[in-house]
């Protein structure tokens, strides 16, 4: 008989047989052995989030989740006897922990984006009524107002607003005749488009935005030199708010809106804009002052200076965009993961001015607006560049931050 010969497998066997039995006694001996790692604790800090495919320890992911504090002021009750408080979102922050914190935290809500020209006509008669009625029926349903952003802006318009009848753009043409026959295609357009959005939600939304950012002081006669301005003039100013009062009827409220009207030479040309328009009997109702500020500035005695002028022409004024960058305007730092304590201070400072100057000036405002409800979604984050950014009340954990004390309970800060 041929002499038995030991396979590669059957060699690899009793190897591994080996290192089971070894491992056993060693363990029964007391002594340990160490595994694979195999999940990541979460060491980040707690203004972050874990990062993506890591599995961090249980204590770890109790302490740095988002929540929602049930044990703090509303802010809406805090001031539901001087204005509205309320904050833009999106239709997939109708649900979870963002929605609760607006529910607890907002009687009025905005559509960051849901809301906007392309997001509901991006084709000509076609009209995307989902993500603008999940708003609605999210506000309804919690008691809340909502303001309608926006009927009419130079950005997030569908470029088939401004191709004329051949498909061309109307821009380029040079023909006075056609020019005005483009002129009368795109306010019919505008008069359709406006009239389809309020007549359906007309009984829902009260507040509007109807034009959006049409003064730029640098730009001919201190108008945006948009497209529709380059082909309607001021005509669809007016064509806008007609429409949208004809359709809506004289229960809703029409606003013009834009931001940096705490600078006196923005703040009067719009002026000048909304009296002419009321002089020829256009029917606006408000003015919607953004108010992207920072915690450098602007002072805040030329915010409310700015609201003071709009109110002597019997305007409501609206704070409808309200966030508080960490940067100077032309600063492109950046703080990385940790804010210092001494800006968060600050920022909770200037909020508290803000809100103490509103108060004083009782009847100023109809409603306080935050672009956003916190730090985790802001459009901040990635504007003028992407960085860290913590302009809101309440932190990328959703839990209040200084800024917010220092206007639900100023005391707090001492």
């Amino acid at each position: 008989m041929f002499p038995f010969r030991k396979s590669p497998a059957f060699i690899l066997s009793a190897i591994i047989l080996t290192a089971v039995i070894l491992v056993l006694a060693l363990n029964k001996s007391g002594e340990t052995v160490e595994a694979p790692v195999t999940a990541k604790i979460d060491e980040s800090p707690a203004s972050e989030k874990p990062d993506p495919g890591t599995e961090p320890a249980k204590q770890s992911a109790e302490v740095n989740s988002p929540s929602v504090q049930t044990d703090i002021p509303s802010l809406a009750d805090t001031f539901k006897e001087e204005f509205f408080i309320g904050a833009a979102l999106e239709p997939g922050q109708t649900s979870g922990l963002s929605a609760e914190l607006m529910k607890k935290q907002v009687n009025m809500v905005v559509a960051e984006n849901a809301m906007k020209p392309a997001s509901i006509q991006p084709i000509e008669g076609q009209f995307q009524w989902e993500q603008a009625d999940r708003i609605v029926a999210f506000a309804k349903a919690n008691g809340m107002a909502v303001r309608f952003h926006t009927l009419v802006w130079h950005n997030q318009v569908p470029d088939w607003f401004f191709l004329d009848a051949d498909g061309k753009p109307m821009v380029d043409e040079t023909d006075a005749k056609k020019r005005e026959a483009n002129k009368k295609l795109l306010l019919g357009r505008l008069d359709a488009h406006i009239r389809a959005i309020v007549g359906r939600y007309k009984e829902d939304i009260q507040y509007w935005d109807v034009v959006n950012e049409v003064i730029e002081p640098a730009d001919p006669d201190g108008m945006r030199n948009s497209n529709w301005y380059k082909i309607t003039g001021t005509d669809y100013i007016e064509t806008a708010f007609r429409a949208a009062r004809d359709a809506g009827g004289p229960g809703i409220k029409l606003y013009i809106n834009d931001y940096g009207t705490d600078d006196p030479r923005k703040r009067d040309r719009l002026y000048a804009l909304v009296k002419e328009m009321l002089d020829k009997g256009v029917p606006i109702d408000g003015v919607g002052h953004q108010t992207h500020i920072s915690i450098y500035s602007p002072a805040i005695l030329n915010i409310i200076d700015s609201m003071k002028k709009f109110k002597e022409l019997g305007l409501d004024n609206q704070i409808t965009e309200l966030d508080m960058s960490l940067y100077n305007w032309n600063d492109r730092t950046d703080f990385g993961d940790q804010v210092p304590e001494e800006i968060l201070r600050k920022q909770a400072e200037r909020y508290k001015e803000l809100f103490e100057a509103l108060k004083s000036n009782k009847g100023l405002v109809s409603a306080v607006v935050f672009w956003g409800i916190a730090d985790d979604h802001t459009w901040l984050s990635t504007f003028p560049v992407e960085r860290t950014e913590a302009p809101l009340l309440f932190d990328k954990k959703l839990q209040a931050k200084p800024a917010f004390w220092a206007i639900a309970d100023p005391s707090k800060l001492d």
